[in-house]
């Protein structure tokens, strides 16, 4: 080979690895358009995934189940597919799922060494419709013991970290999805929410989550033990991503999974409301009733309000209400915390300053923290009582939504905040900021805004809005209504088209020379 021919060989090695670097952060979508145009093979996308987990994922530990062979085995098989002109949705495109997920294969442990041998005989049903969409599963990604916690880590797998900060956490329980997708390992994550576990982790590490209607997406083959086939109350299935369409594009294929249900029923979602941020109209909360706004939340409002008002949408805030139209957010906590403590058949034990608190209730207390406490020995007939009540706010929140399009909301009254492990989980504090300095706020005051769309079963998507002075992401949820989340999902996109969305932590989008 003469000079000419190696320095021509060159020359097209660094035009690939320049392509493979430009699909770094590139959308789900976009990458799939790449391999349907040939621009790179499955093999090499999937090649470059993998070199970069192998690079990054020791400080962020973020994918730690690791499916390398099998995964080159359906690239190549994606190729072929490719060569041979067929066209799916993500085929070729590498993702990881979180780790409550059946993959066949691989492990389900949820955090818990009780079930480290759980190896996985078939796909969970959410997964397997991103594989038949061609989705190519690199791995499964970290969460929290029994995913019960903000935080992602485990006796099995570690902690894993934020990729903007390192001493801080991504949130959980979907916390190590929403970090591979802020460290450009990959394009589309599957995770689950049931007190913010998809919209908190998408909000401290700046990228996408969708938390569907309840009861869209099947949950069969997820979690520990194996083989249940009930749904736990109030959880659901959902994806997180880097932009807002490719939410809607991993919602729409995995509609109408549940293979008895879809025998005679089948969904098919409203469209948005509107095509134009000005046309919508948005009801603003910025302050939760009876606790004293954030700084966080404060800055979230305005920075957001500020955008909306520039495009000339319509902003109202509770005092634009009329009376008795908005749900009695106090009450929905309330039962919200009821029904959620009762959510487990088998309930973890309580700790002693629980059982204290327990004790010493007042039968008459019908607080929050009450409701909590109470929850894991709710008799059946109380939480009839509640599931009716959530009924009832369901229809209320629709008669809100006959004057609103969205809700629009903070995620949580704190950005990323450090690693804290402390036990018993329950009594841990955090630093919020707030007009007259740092006060310390109770874990169970971290879930206001998550819960808020969870009882009700409504649509709630994260999307972030730039970075705080700290540099850490902001984000804010769109709540819509009962079965319109094609409505907060085209929201949450307009406002990226007007003003960028996510955004690639410092030195992540630095790619060594190929």
């Amino acid at each position: 080979m003469n000079a000419d021919t190696r320095g021509s060989s060159m020359t097209t090695q660094d035009i690939q690895q320049s392509r493979l670097q430009a699909l770094t952060f590139a959308s789900a979508s976009a990458q799939a358009q790449a391999l349907a145009d040939g621009h790179v093979t499955a093999v090499e996308l999937l090649e470059h995934v993998l070199a970069r987990i192998d690079r990054l994922d020791g400080a962020i530990n973020a994918v730690v189940v690791r499916n390398d062979e099998a995964a080159r085995a359906d690239a190549r098989a994606a190729d072929a597919a490719l060569a041979r002109g067929e066209r799916q949705p993500l085929l070729g495109v590498p993702i990881t799922v979180k780790a409550s997920f059946d993959v066949a294969g691989l492990v389900t442990s949820n955090g818990n060494p009780a079930y480290a041998d759980n190896v996985a005989a078939t796909d969970a049903l959410a997964v397997a419709a991103l594989r038949e969409a061609g989705a190519v599963i690199v791995g499964k990604s970290n969460v929290p013991l029994a995913l019960a916690d903000l935080q992602s880590y485990n006796a099995i797998h570690g902690t894993s970290n934020n990729p903007w900060d390192l001493a801080r956490t991504p949130g959980g329980s979907s916390g190590g999805s929403a970090a591979a997708l802020a460290a450009g390992y990959v394009s589309l994550e599957l995770g689950t929410d049931i007190g913010g576990s998809i919209r908190i982790p998408a909000h401290f590490n700046g990228v996408y989550g969708h938390k569907p209607t309840a009861g869209l997406v099947a949950l069969g083959g997820t979690g520990v033990p194996s083989g249940r086939l009930a749904d736990r109350d109030l959880v659901v299935a959902g994806p997180l991503a880097r932009t807002a369409a490719d939410l809607e594009l991993a919602l729409d294929l995995l509609l109408n999974r549940e293979p008895i249900a879809a025998k005679a029923w089948k969904v098919a979602l409203p469209p948005a409301r509107h095509a134009r941020l000005r046309d919508f109209r948005v009801l603003v909360i910025d302050q939760w009733p009876g606790t004293e706004r954030s700084l966080h939340e404060q800055q979230v409002v305005e920075r957001l309000v500020e955008r909306l008002r520039t495009q000339g949408t319509q902003v109202s805030h509770i005092a634009d209400v009329p009376a008795g139209l908005l749900p009695d957010l106090v009450l929905q906590h309330r039962v919200y915390r009821s029904l959620l403590g009762s959510s487990l058949a088998s309930p973890p034990a309580q700790s002693e300053a629980a059982r204290q608190r327990l004790a010493a209730l007042s039968p008459d207390d019908d607080s929050a923290d009450a409701a909590w406490l109470r929850a894991p020995a709710l008799r059946h007939a109380d939480w009839l009582r509640d599931n009716e009540a959530r009924f009832a706010l369901r229809h209320q929140w629709e008669r809100l939504f006959g004057r609103f399009d969205v809700v629009v909301t903070p995620v949580a009254p704190l950005p990323a905040f450090a690693h804290d492990q402390r036990e018993p989980k329950d009594a841990r504090t955090f630093p919020v900021e707030f007009a007259d300095g740092t006060r310390q706020v109770r874990f169970l005051d971290l879930f206001y805004w998550a819960g808020l769309p969870v009882l009700p079963g409504l649509p709630a998507t994260s999307f972030p809005l730039g970075l705080d002075a700290q540099g850490l992401p902001i984000s804010a949820q769109a709540v819509g209504p009962y079965l319109e989340d094609r409505t907060t999902l085209h929201f949450a996109h307009l406002l990226e088209q007007a003003y960028g969305g996510f955004v690639a932590p410092p030195g992540y989008d630095e790619q060594p020379a190929g």
